[in-house]
């Protein structure tokens, strides 16, 4: 029972968490079609998939820190998993930055047509980054 009600407290924090997200993202949103400033909202929609990642990671890696072991960095892991997800996230936000003429190079309708690829990869990429430390 109190494996459960730990599990099920994260579960609750992480839905807050994300509640406040939608209602800070939907505010950003409304000055960027005033300001046309569009970068919070990407810098946004990227950093927080990486970070809810790292929030479901989260209650295993403290349950492990709690075991007296040596850590370890698990390098294969995060090279096969890891990597690839942080560059479809930097491809993502260079999409931004970069002048057009590169632009043309990248394969952009992947990218500004369908948010869940990247939103998929900072998931991803959160996780694989703790998960890959062990202890």
């Amino acid at each position: 029972m109190k494996r459960f009600l730990y599990y099920f407290g994260w579960t609750i924090v992480i839905g807050i968490i994300i509640y406040f997200r939608a209602k800070y993202q939907l505010r950003l949103q409304q000055e960027a079609s005033v300001t046309f400033e569009i970068v919070p909202v990407v810098l946004l929609s990227t950093i927080f998939p990486f970070a809810i990642g790292m929030l479901l990671r989260l209650p295993k890696l403290l349950n492990e820190i709690k075991q007296n072991k040596q850590w370890t960095f698990d390098w294969i892991k995060f090279i096969a998993i890891g990597l690839p997800s942080l560059c479809i996230l930097l491809i993502y936000v260079s999409l931004f930055y970069l002048p057009e003429s590169i632009l043309l190079l990248m394969p952009q309708a992947i990218f500004l047509g369908n948010p869940t690829i990247h939103t998929i990869a900072g998931v991803v990429f959160g996780y694989t980054l703790l998960d890959s430390l062990k202890k």
